[in-house]
């Protein structure tokens, strides 16, 4: 394409929304989940769908290609897709309304990948587990383009390198589960742009994936981008992302468009309540929680509570049954941890680097390979945890209590709030059944909640609510120590500062000790005094959080800040990218 050529490209109208209704049908009546959204995508450019949880972002994108799962259905406005086609030596432009095309019709199946391509959040779930990643790719080119089965491998290839996958000759013969999540996601990016789209909708893709490998699918989406002049609609809630990529911003909230404008302009200047309200949101994550410094002022941090000496996790070692020895897996390699008392520790990330299973360890839920897991408790008498029989762990499991990553799946459904809150209590067996509910109502204010929600079950609320009540559960035998595993990546980023706020108010309250484990730096350093970086196992760097954020040593470390998006456009392209490569 010349420069003349693009530049026309880049300013026209690719894809055209106007005034789109998506509606439920329920029990309870009709539910709008896209109310009158009108938006427009251009070629070259990106517009940034933003919006918490329920927004109607999701629904949205895909009724553009109708492809709502029932009880959902357009009721109501236009998709249309401008093309510029070639036919008969001639070039046209035509216009197509998706929405008037039948979901199930030849006709917008060709469009469907060909014109219109679209990358779902969880790569996992949308590859078919039992065919190769080559012959799913493959398949989106043979569906719309009339290419033998070679031709379609030769293309195949060509795309894994062009999305950057190892060994492309090896892999293309690969299964899904043979591949990490940023391969999967870079798997799926192939079969999207296999037939050159003019349009690209990505749906929340790199919200399942650490830092460093979203900010490589970043890149290449955007590289990608810049060679084929492709309009792209990227749906997300995190403000980092979208500084980092966005040309345009739309911001959705209860199904509705509420603002629309220039990237610059939105950060700088938001004109809706909700986008302002949601822009400091994420600010405040910018900086140490205001709580907990002036905390630190008036109380001091004190001894160690729980120290890890030097814990091995291993799995899936043994022997075999006609002999040999079966070498594990090392999840948690030598750790040494201290946690003091009143202090937040945290302990960041990426996926699989051992995280949740040394919080494990330290709770004893997994008994340990190697190593002492130290407590001292309220007597001043200090215990390895590791050491003990499950008779002798009664204490150290009321003094170290657990808030776990997703509130939908910790809360047992079948149980009423009261019963999930007061289980601890009746498990304790000190009180009574008047006394137990007394003390679930008192924690329920504690958590912001209302008493009525002794009698109503898990699915009536939030998952901002389902925390609270994960939360009060945990605090509920008056615990030391609590261990947050990644509490808050499941909540929308106004929710999650309210969370987080909620658990330092306890922690003045109680006299709580916390280690939060999470793969967010922004949470990690709101909430936390001290750091300490995983990275395959192993503890390689730990020190006060502002130290290490500001300034780090390892080389692992830089790379993981270096990776993190800085939710403000004016520092765009700014940031130096450190790669790490682990020595040999």
């Amino acid at each position: 394409m010349t420069a003349m050529a693009k530049t026309a490209a880049t300013n026209s109208t690719v894809l055209e929304l106007r005034n789109l209704i998506t509606e439920f049908v329920t029990q309870r009546g009709t539910f709008r989940a896209v109310d009158d959204v009108s938006l427009e995508l251009h070629a070259g450019k990106t517009l940034c769908v933003v919006g918490e949880s329920g927004s109607g972002k999701s629904v949205m994108s895909r009724s553009i290609l109708q492809i709502v799962d029932p009880p959902g259905r357009v009721t109501g406005g236009q998709a249309l897709l401008h093309r510029h086609r070639t036919a008969r030596g001639s070039d046209f432009d035509e216009t197509i309304d998706l929405l008037q095309l039948d979901p199930k019709s030849k006709a917008i199946r060709n469009l469907r990948g060909r014109d219109i391509a679209m990358i779902f959040q969880e790569p996992m779930s949308s590859l078919s587990p039992v065919h190769r990643i080559g012959d799913q790719v493959g398949e989106a080119i043979r569906l719309h383009e009339a290419v033998s089965k070679k031709e379609a491998r030769e293309r195949t290839l060509e795309l894994l390198r062009k999305v950057e996958i190892p060994n492309p000759g090896k892999a293309i013969d690969q299964f899904p589960f043979e591949f990490s999540g940023g391969m999967r996601q870079r798997a799926m990016i192939a079969m999207a742009l296999a037939c050159n789209p003019t349009v690209l909708i990505a749906d929340e893709p790199t919200t399942a994936l650490d830092v460093t490998i979203q900010a490589e699918i970043l890149d290449l989406i955007r590289s990608i981008q810049d060679e084929s002049d492709m309009a792209v609609m990227f749906i997300t809630h995190d403000m980092g992302v979208v500084a980092e990529i966005a040309d345009e911003i739309a911001v959705m909230r209860f199904g509705k468009v509420v603002e629309t404008g220039d990237v610059y302009e939105i950060f700088e200047k938001p004109q809706h309540p909700y986008t302002q309200r949601l822009l400091n949101s994420v600010r405040e994550l910018d900086h140490p929680s205001a709580r907990r410094l002036e905390m630190r002022e008036t109380r001091a941090i004190g001894e160690p509570i729980l120290v890890s000496d030097g814990i091995t996790k291993v799995f899936g070692s043994g022997k075999r049954w006609f002999g040999g020895e079966v070498k594990g897996f090392k999840a948690v390699n030598t750790a040494n941890l201290e946690l003091r008392k009143g202090e937040n520790l945290g302990v960041v990330g990426e996926s699989g680097s051992g995280k949740t299973t040394l919080g494990r360890c330290l709770q004893r839920v997994y008994e340990v390979t190697d190593g002492r897991v130290l407590y001292t408790n309220e007597a001043g008498q200090e215990r390895d945890i590791a050491g003990l029989t499950e008779d002798q762990l009664a204490e150290p499991w009321r003094d170290i209590r657990t808030v776990f990553q997703d509130p939908f799946s910790s809360l047992n459904p079948r149980m009423t709030i009261g019963q999930i809150i007061g289980e601890p209590l009746v498990v304790e067996g000190k009180l009574t059944g008047q006394q137990i509910r007394d003390r679930v109502h008192e924690l329920l204010e504690l958590v912001g909640l209302p008493a009525s929600a002794y009698m109503r079950y898990p699915h009536a609320f939030s998952g901002g609510q389902r925390q609270r009540v994960s939360i009060a559960r945990a605090i509920a035998p008056n615990p030391r120590v609590i261990i947050a595993d990644e509490a808050t990546s499941a909540l929308d980023v106004s929710i999650r500062t309210q969370v987080l706020d909620l658990l330092l108010d306890l922690q003045k309250r109680f006299d709580l000790s916390f280690i939060l484990i999470s793969h967010d730096i922004a949470v990690i350093r709101y909430f936390c005094d001290r750091i300490a970086v995983m990275y395959r196992g192993q503890i390689v760097e730990t020190g006060d959080t502002e130290t290490v954020c500001q300034k780090p040593q390892h080389a692992y470390t830089q790379s993981l800040l270096s990776a993190v998006p800085v939710a403000d456009p004016r520092v765009r392209g700014q940031k130096q990218r450190v790669r790490y490569q682990e020595a040999t």
